[in-house]
């Protein structure tokens, strides 16, 4: 039997936000009835919003996230094993980058499906195109660590990097604690390395700041609680 297509479905990075998506992804959302989300409660409500051509009922949702274990990817795979098209999609931005998406991909090439990824929102690639830093040598770094001093000597690591290879480090963080992080960045790391702050990109409150950091420390504190960002750093 000929195997589905998975298809890896960027979605908007916030609220009020469908325009940013392009129409032939949202035409490729309205020809399947097989997802797999972080949370079905979530996706369901964006398919809605999309108006999505079927009855909610109709259509097929489960859920991988980070509670999920290893033995219940090949499950999610059923339908694309069966002949159906599938879609993976995130919380917020693409598939795979960040998000436990990854994972099921990796297994859809094992198993020989074909994986399709799609145009649409990423918040890492809209941060570092906005930053001014260097685009060519960059290096996505994910989650730092929550205790100060572990995130102060991977700050320090960071910015060492940063200046050895020439290279943009970029790292997110849990949006109710984003105020610690930049305090923390501003108490590790040199004065003259520059830091971007990007934060609800494509959203009208839109926010994005690049400056050194004895700058930064001249300025008003941004307003960063509970907004999602990105955080670059340089030279």
């Amino acid at each position: 039997m000929k195997t589905g297509t998975l298809y890896l479905l960027p979605i908007p990075l916030g609220e009020d936000a469908n325009h940013t998506l392009p129409e032939y992804l949202i035409q490729q959302f309205h020809r399947l009835d097989y997802f797999v989300a972080e949370r079905a409660k979530t996706a369901r409500r964006f398919l809605k919003e999309i108006n999505h051509p079927k009855p909610m009922s109709e259509i097929h949702i489960e859920e991988l996230n980070k509670h999920s274990q290893a033995e219940d990817l090949p499950f999610l795979l059923k339908p694309a094993l069966e002949g159906h098209d599938l879609g993976l999609l995130s919380e917020a931005g693409c598939p795979g980058v960040a998000d436990p998406g990854a994972q099921l991909i990796q297994l859809a090439h094992n198993r020989q499906i074909k994986v399709f990824p799609m145009v649409g929102p990423s918040s890492i690639l809209l941060a570092l195109m906005a930053s001014g830093m260097n685009g060519q040598q960059f290096c996505f770094n994910g989650y730092l660590p929550q205790k100060k001093p572990d995130l102060i000597r991977k700050l320090q690591l960071l910015e060492k990097q940063a200046l050895k290879f020439k290279q943009t480090q970029l790292f997110i963080e849990t949006p109710y604690r984003n105020g610690a992080m930049f305090e923390a960045c501003l108490e590790a790391l040199a004065p003259n390395t520059r830091l971007c702050i990007a934060c609800d990109l494509t959203l009208p409150t839109q926010y994005v700041r690049t400056c050194d950091i004895a700058d930064w420390k001249k300025q008003p504190t941004p307003e960063l609680h509970k907004r999602p960002a990105v955080f670059l750093l340089g030279h």
